[in-house]
Order: structure tokens, then C-alpha cells, then sequence
């Protein structure tokens, strides 16, 4: 894509991944606006980047995403990019009973969300002479965490959405890429400095320098052998992983 003169809204900007690609974002001149429940923490971020503004939204409420979506058109009618980065990761277990309220959180707010507020900017997005969608899933979407059964599932189920989404914009100005991060030292699973995730720092780093390209996915360097997981090994490499998990586990 290209990397200055948008004008960009990312949903989840007010801490994690989401504030370092709106940060990243804005050094680089670029219009950005940020959205996200938490107003005083997006008062924060906007306050230490003077000039990047921010609208209080829940990706969760369907009225809320149509009410956002009308307001960031209005106020921004040059926006032409779209980063679906919200996302939230409650620990759970496949093997036993899982809390419905719960459940559907995740996926109203990983999966729902993001097809909901592209859809309800589609058609601006389609009116601008170059646009760009960024839909941010996971290296989980390839590699499932079984402690994290339904946080994976969705971001399976976006990247196929994404993938569906790229060839029917195919012939449009709007251009879908995907960005599926590693285990990175956020507050996520609220709990940071472990040494077994990725720096933030480096992962922003090696995230733009991979969306500067026109790569369909862009996959930091670490992630790569997680995402080339694919073919009759797969179950193995997938029981693999979790079996290592569980012998040295995430704290919760």
C-alpha cells in the first residue's frame, strides 16, 4: 500500500498493536483516527500525537459501528483506509464447557466487527481512487492455541473472509491485506514482558516495512515457519505445539 497521504482509521488504537501501527502511521504524515470503548485512554493516545483524532466505538454493537461509520464520513470524507485491528483474547477450554456470553463476545468482537464496519464503509471506500482494507488476524489463525479455541477460530474465520473479500474488490480501487502477528509483548492476554513474545517495537517495524509492499499477507520473519502450516502434517504440527504449551504454559 501506499504508506502517507491517507486518511486512516484503525479500530483498537488505544494501546497494543493497535497505538503502535497508529503511531507508526502518524510519524509518517498521514491523517489518523483511532476508535475504540475506552474514551480516556483514546484521549490519552490522541494527546501524545498531537493532531491524530479518535472516535469512542464498540465493534461489539452493530448500532455503534453504523453511528461510527456515519460520523467518520462526514467528518473525514477523504478516508480511504480501513485497519480492523480490535480484537480481545479470553482464555477458554474446547474440552469442556464454554461460557456462551463469552463466546459470543469474541466473536462479535473479532469476527462480526470487522465484516460489519467494512461493510458500513464499503461503498466510501470504493468511491476513493485508492483504498486499502487491513484486516488483522493472527499466526493463530494457522496454528490454532487450544487454551484459546474460539479467539483462534475467529481469526481463521476473518482470514478467510479476507480472502473472499480480496477477489470480489478485485477489480475495484480497494486493495485487502492481511497482517497475522506472532505472540506479541502487548497487553492482550494481560500479561506483558514475557520473553517468549515479540518486542512491539520490532514487530511495528517489520509490520509497515511488509505493508509497504503490495503482499496480499505480510508475516514478520519469526511468524513465517507458523504460517507454512499447511498440508497432511498439519494435525501433528498443530498437537505439537500445544503439547509444548502445555509443558511450559502461559501464565494466566
Amino acid at each position: 500500500m501506499q504508506m502517507t497521504g491517507n486518511t486512516i482509521f484503525l479500530t483498537g488504537g488505544a494501546s497494543g498493536i493497535g497505538r503502535g501501527l497508529a503511531e507508526a502511521f502518524f510519524a509518517r504524515g498521514n491523517t489518523v483516527v483511532i476508535g475504540g470503548r475506552r474514551k480516556a485512554l483514546l484521549e490519552e493516545v490522541a494527546a501524545a500525537n498531537p493532531g491524530m483524532g479518535f472516535i469512542e466505538m464498540d465493534v461489539e454493537n452493530p448500532a455503534s459501528i453504523a453511528a461510527a461509520a456515519t460520523e467518520l464520513t462526514a467528518r473525514y470524507p477523504a478516508l480511504n483506509v480501513l485497519i480492523n485491528n480490535a480484537g480481545i483474547m479470553p482464555f477458554d477450554n474446547a474440552g469442556g464447557q464454554i461460557d456462551e456470553a463469552v463466546a459470543r463476545r469474541i466473536v462479535d468482537t473479532n469476527l462480526l466487527g470487522p465484516i460489519l464496519l467494512t461493510s458500513a464503509l464499503i461503498e466510501h471506500l470504493k468511491r476513493q481512487p485508492r483504498a486499502t482494507i487491513i484486516h488483522n488476524t493472527s499466526i493463530l489463525a494457522y496454528l490454532p492455541l487450544a487454551p484459546t479455541a474460539v479467539y483462534s477460530a475467529t481469526k481463521a474465520a476473518l482470514h478467510s473472509y479476507a480472502l473472499s473479500q480480496r477477489f470480489m474488490l478485485r477489480d475495484t480501487s480497494v486493495k485487502v491485506q492481511e497482517i497475522a502477528p506472532p505472540w506479541v509483548d502487548t497487553d492482550l492476554i494481560k500479561r506483558s514482558g514475557d520473553p517468549r513474545a515479540m518486542p512491539l517495537d520490532a514487530f511495528i517495524a517489520q509490520t509497515m516495512a511488509g505493508l509497504e509492499t503490495e503482499d496480499e499477507e505480510v508475516i514478520v520473519e519469526a511468524a513465517r515457519p507458523l504460517r507454512a502450516n499447511q498440508g497432511p502434517n498439519e494435525h501433528a504440527l498443530i498437537n505439537g505445539f500445544n503439547a509444548s504449551l502445555i509443558a511450559n504454559p502461559i501464565p494466566v
